[in-house]
């Protein structure tokens, strides 16, 4: 019965792994839908779409995939159309939340969202309720082996990238929104194509939640909103101890 047990478990997780990436793999192909729509079907020509094949890379969506979704957008045999829309709100703790969506019925993420926050211990606000709390910057990363820190610091100000922050695991490059694409493609002319890069949203300041049943319900509304096939991006400034979420996830 043990082993049966056993057997059983290792299904359940594989299940649930293999559940979680096909999620991603949603959430890829919807961004490669949009992306490819915004402008022309090719990466090289379009920074939108280069960002989005680099992320599906990342996380080892096969060639053909991503491909497929970029004809089938292009060729217009996809015709769901998808818009981007931004919730703002704060969880348990007052932590800020942005999640950044593409739907294809707004009034159906609304509602999902909006339940969401209200089942977790938050609060959905208003637009820009709580973006002014964060920055918003381009973030590019690549791995330590492309170069070592003062090639990467020289690189970086010659792109034009505000700062970059290297250690053993990579180089990570930030820059104003406004100079994303140039820095980007600055950098992949010289060190190839990043591991990845995104606008994002970074917080001015972090706030530490202590308490258990807030970083409970924090973490819980983080990961309801994460599984919606809707939401693309979840940015938060908060930060909970090591020995607190063991705790939560044990």
């Amino acid at each position: 019965m043990a082993g049966h047990s056993q057997f059983k478990n290792i299904m359940h997780r594989k299940g649930a792994q293999d559940a979680k990436r096909a999620k991603v793999f949603t959430k890829l192909i919807r961004e490669l839908t949009t992306a490819a729509r915004s402008g022309l079907a090719d990466p090289a020509q379009n920074p939108r779409l280069r960002a989005a094949v680099t992320a599906a890379r990342a996380v080892n969506m096969p060639r053909d995939t991503i491909d497929r979704a970029i004809k089938r957008a292009a060729g217009g045999e996809d015709d769901t159309s998808y818009v981007e829309v931004r919730y703002e709100g704060y969880g348990p703790g007052r932590v800020a939340i942005i999640v950044e969506a593409l739907t294809d019925n707004r009034n159906r993420t609304a509602g999902e969202i909006r339940a969401a926050f209200s089942k977790h211990g938050g609060a959905l606000g208003e637009t820009n309720s709580v973006s002014f709390l964060f920055d918003r910057q381009g973030v590019i990363r690549y791995p330590s082996t492309v170069a070592d820190a003062d090639t990467m610091l020289e690189a970086v100000i010659e792109a034009g990238g505000r700062d970059v922050l290297s250690d053993a695991t990579g180089h990570e490059v930030t820059m104003g929104p406004e100079d994303f694409n140039a820095v980007r493609d600055a950098l992949e002319g010289r060190f190839g194509a990043p591991e990845t890069a995104a606008l994002a949203w970074r917080p001015q300041n972090i706030v530490d939640v202590a308490d258990e049943d807030a970083a409970s319900g924090l973490i819980k509304l983080l990961e309801t909103l994460e599984d919606n096939d809707d939401v693309q991006v979840v940015s938060a400034n908060y930060s909970v101890s090591d020995e607190l979420m063991s705790r939560l996830t044990t």
